[in-house]
């Protein structure tokens, strides 16, 4: 039998402990493990609210900033029990709750900020949870992103950490792009404060760019066992230099990246997706879902700045629960760049997409929220086109009923890493079309299970993502029995946990099964 601790930032597998992608898997794959009948623990910090349910299970006293610091570790009761499958979180005044998803920070003025004196300190706490065998005797140490990378750093520089030595140490990238970088020295949320006692490695901690920085994501990649990105072809973008916004690659750590895979520490797996059990809405419920959703919205004192445009919005949907348009397009996604860069940059490319759409009785239905200035574009939008339903806000209601009765799901990443609101859709049987990047190139082949442009340069990009719904519209209206066939081959589609932890078994863990 294995003993397994996953460190992560996100853990789904607990209520309210979700942003995004990465709370999905590490609340799969502990699952998965436990199933297989080796033990698993999941630690995730508390951001000082997840532990009022849980039961102590013992302080941990760490040496910061030539101080005592005390944090408690609590294991809290999971969303569904699973035998030999246990989840904790640590607390301590100074890990706090964020502003995205009551987890991350946005510390516009320095960048990672408040996260990284969280994250440190919770780092260090599980380091010490491992010290005192808080877990029992670990085999695999899997780590998750920036947040969870200074255990290693623990594991190689402290003197008090080298009991950690005896463990695997698996480390995945979600999003290369969010590095964690902070000074040196001179900040308080600098590594030289945090460990002013501690000789620092400047060459093997360094970020290339800022040289008198750490960088965290880097540090994941140098110092871990295995490297894991979270689908084969975004393994082969990241050995890449970035070329934005032609191309995204490596981010500035393509050489770390190109190391680890000549070493034969780096692995491409593609995540699962969740094919039991799924929470679904009833069909024909989609524009009612959306008209709760917003009166829901209107009576929340932190949507009063939006309720113009949400009462806006209601409005034009009641024309659609009569009077149905014969085409849905739709996409759920958080308002970033990664996922709406061309619509932010070529808005009159969307423009087009709405009157391609107007021609066919077509929708757009988008619904998200995220940066300020993603939001406004689309506000401004919907208030000009009236095929264009921007429901500005967040309701897994609603999200159940896109994902069941859209016709096409429109997914135009800058980049991808895996990607999993495609998986959800052709789980429903419905086509996506997709920028051919990531996992999106692995899930998503052209006129066989959906659609997909690509383009040498943005340009072409641009035109070949409006031919490619062209392509779609003219299969839809005038070869049904193509549509049927794509939407079947779509839904049979199976990119399954199981299949995936029988790599991570294989590669990352190196344990035969």
């Amino acid at each position: 039998m294995n003993n397994f601790l996953f460190v992560a930032a996100e853990n789904d597998g607990i209520p309210k402990c979700k942003a995004g992608g990465m709370g999905d898997v590490v609340r799969d794959v502990p699952r998965k493990i436990s199933e297989r009948g080796d033990v698993a623990h999941v630690v995730v910090p508390s951001y000082s609210r997840l532990h009022q349910n849980g039961t102590f299970v013992t302080k941990l006293n760490l040496n910061l900033r030539g101080m005592l610091y005390v944090a408690e570790l609590y294991q809290v009761p999971p969303k569904k029990e699973f035998a030999n499958l246990h989840h904790y979180v640590i607390h301590h005044p100074e890990i706090t709750a964020g502003e995205i998803g009551h987890i991350y920070h946005d510390d516009p003025e320095e960048a990672f900020f408040t996260d990284n004196i969280k994250f440190t300190i919770f780092c260090t706490a599980v380091a010490e949870a491992i010290k005192v065998g808080a877990f029992g005797e670990l085999d695999i140490v899997h780590m998750h992103d920036w947040h969870s990378s200074l255990v290693l750093f623990l594991k190689v520089y402290h003197p008090e950490y080298q009991a950690l030595k005896k463990m695997r140490y698996v480390y995945t990238i979600h999003n290369l792009a969010i590095q964690g970088i902070r000074p040196f020295y001179n900040n308080y949320s600098s590594l030289g404060n945090w460990f002013p006692n501690l000789p620092l490695d400047e060459r093997k901690l360094m970020d290339y760019r800022y040289q008198d920085c750490i960088n965290l994501m880097a540090v994941g990649i140098r110092l871990a066992d295995a490297v894991h990105t979270v689908s084969p072809s975004y393994k082969e973008d990241v050995l890449r230099p970035s070329n934005p916004p032609e191309f995204i690659g490596g981010e500035g750590l393509e050489l770390d990246l190109q190391e680890a895979n000549n070493q034969g520490r780096l692995f491409g797996i593609l995540n699962g997706s969740n094919y039991k059990n799924i929470r679904t809405a009833e069909k024909g419920l989609l524009y009612r879902n959306t008209v709760r959703a917003l009166f829901r919205w209107l009576q929340e004192e932190s949507k009063k700045y939006k309720a113009d445009f949400l009462a806006h919005t209601g409005e034009k949907v009641m024309e659609y629960v009569t009077d149905r348009p014969k085409f849905i397009v739709s996409s759920v996604a958080r308002l970033t760049e990664q996922k709406f860069y061309f619509f932010k940059r070529s808005p009159e490319a969307f423009v087009e997409i709405l009157n391609r759409l107007k021609k066919v009785d077509g929708i757009f239905m988008l619904l998200g929220t995220g940066a300020p200035d993603y939001e406004e574009l689309f506000r401004q939008l919907s208030y000009e086109h009236k095929n264009f339903i921007f429901t500005n806000g967040q309701s897994e209601d609603l999200i159940d009923s896109i994902y069941l009765e859209t016709d096409l799901y429109f997914m135009p990443s800058l980049f991808e890493p895996c990607g999993i609101s495609q998986m959800l859709a052709m789980r429903n049987g419905n086509p996506c079309l997709v920028h051919n990047t990531g996992g999106l190139r692995d899930t998503v082949e052209h006129m066989k299970t959906g659609f997909s442009f690509d383009g040498k340069t943005y340009d072409d990009k641009i035109k070949n993502m409006i031919l490619s719904l062209d392509q779609a519209l003219d299969v839809f209206v005038n070869d049904k029995p193509k549509w049927k066939e794509i939407q079947d081959n779509a839904k049979k589609m199976r990119f399954t946990w199981e299949k995936s932890v029988d790599d991570y078994y294989k590669y990352l863990y190196s344990i035969n099964q």
